[in-house]
């Protein structure tokens, strides 16, 4: 129940939050508003395997990230866009783990000495919620992550490289995973041949390459940690 509702998060926020809805939510309150349902639907969906008694844990959860979102929505903070988002997802995952907290699944006490058990009993919703983020979720962090530490600005979203950089994530992940550290350079390498020379006098270029490295280190990491489990 614990790995499936930061999974929810991952898929309702991230995964179901395509271009045209994300751009939707930034300029209307009611781009918030669907976006907050489709998190509430999926988050729902989930808790039916498990318990599904526990929606009014589910319906909380998707209250708090309404306010979470329309707070954002109304009052612009002035601080970096790569704070902002990190703030954002410090905020959900609290909300989550509180309300797992309250709703009995979740001892925060001990919850330190009892991570490594939960991770090994559920080696099937770990592995799906490492992949989940490494597709849009890493995406988005790649993108608050190189614009912010190069430019200090916000992310520019709107580029084709979204779907290529996912499945060289996955590739890189599962190579990771199954112990073939050699073959990682061998994906980013097509790219680098074929895009770095268009790129490279262009004043995107820095950009480009922390984006490029960003995207490796948490395919990698992703792919120690299934090791690791």
């Amino acid at each position: 129940m614990i790995i499936a509702m930061f999974l929810a998060h991952l898929v309702g926020d991230y995964i179901l939050q395509w271009n045209s809805l994300a751009a939707w939510k930034s300029r209307a309150m009611a781009g918030v508003i669907i976006h907050c349902l489709v998190v509430l639907a999926v988050t729902w969906l989930f808790i039916l395997p498990f318990n599904p008694d526990w929606w009014p844990w589910v319906v909380a959860i998707g209250i708090a990230h309404f306010l979470i979102d329309a707070v954002q929505f109304r009052v612009k903070l002035p601080i970096p866009e790569l704070a902002r988002f990190g703030l954002d997802q410090i905020a959900h995952f609290i909300v989550i783990t509180l309300a797992l907290a309250g709703g009995g699944y979740l001892d925060l006490a001990s919850l330190v000495q009892n991570s490594l058990a939960l991770l090994q009993s559920d080696l099937l919703l770990i592995y799906l919620l490492g992949y989940a983020f490494i597709t849009m979720p890493a995406w988005v962090l790649v993108k608050f992550t190189a614009y912010g530490l190069v430019q200090g600005t916000g992310p520019q979203f709107g580029d084709s490289s979204k779907y290529l950089g996912i499945m060289e994530r996955l590739l890189m992940t599962t190579f990771v995973a199954i112990g073939q550290y050699l073959l990682v350079p061998l994906v980013i390498l097509p790219r680098l041949l074929m895009e770095w020379p268009r790129v490279m006098d262009d004043e995107r270029a820095s950009v480009y390459l922390a984006e490029l490295l960003a995207s490796v280190t948490l395919a990698v990491s992703v792919g120690i940690l299934f090791r690791l489990v």
